[in-house]
């Protein structure tokens, strides 16, 4: 975890030097701050809303407002300058804001649409396991675990880094999201390395890469 910073010319970044300029700005948030505040505000938007009484709409949208206010009476010191430096800093694009509405931008375990995302233009997609999960994965398909949507990666280097999270020996398996497609598999873009679906039928997961 890093201490998120700001410049003056580019804005809100996470480190010690602005990735576009180099310029070493102010401290907006201590990196153990950053823990707690992020973990916290994935978690109301991820997973309970309801707990705090947050309204979620089908797509995943929070009041901004509201959240602010839930934040603050949690941590004294989080306002509305340190949750912005928080989404707009956050290197794996977590988060969106847009008017005044928030949400996250995958990972959820809450039920949601996610209809006003774009569609994933990508033919080949990877999702990375261990060798023993790719046994049963190979023959019942790729279904989400503990969360609404499967997680697929838009590159093989992408995918080994998600599945060595997870495994010393990762094994990734090749998707053919262009025939998924055709046969109505919905895949949803979130950034530029993930991508969304309910499930992968068996029948698509075109081969096993051993790394």
């Amino acid at each position: 975890m890093e201490d998120i910073r700001v410049c003056p010319e580019h804005g809100f970044y996470r480190g010690l030097e602005c990735d576009i300029c180099g310029f070493e700005g102010e401290i907006v948030i201590k990196k153990e701050r950053v823990e707690r505040l992020g973990k916290f505000i994935s978690g109301v938007l991820r997973h309970f809303p309801e707990k705090f009484g947050l309204e979620m709409d089908e797509n995943g949208w929070v009041d901004f407002e509201k959240l602010l206010r839930i934040v603050s009476r949690r941590y004294r010191w989080a306002d509305r300058w340190t949750v912005k430096a928080l989404i707009y800093s956050d290197r794996k694009g977590r988060y969106e804001l847009k008017d005044d509405r928030i949400r996250a931008r995958y990972g959820h375990s809450v039920e949601v649409k996610l209809n006003d995302m774009p569609e994933a233009k990508e033919d080949v997609l990877y999702y990375g396991t261990s060798e023993e999960e790719s046994i049963r994965l190979l023959e019942l398909g790729i279904k989400p675990v503990n969360q609404t949507y499967v997680h697929l990666s838009t590159t093989l280097e992408k995918s080994e880094e998600v599945a060595r999270l997870r495994t010393d020996e990762p094994i990734i398996l090749e998707v053919d999201a262009k025939k998924a497609k055709e046969n109505g598999v919905r895949f949803i873009k979130v950034n530029e390395h993930i991508v969304l679906a309910k499930e992968i039928p068996p029948e698509y997961i075109v081969r096993e890469i051993r790394l």
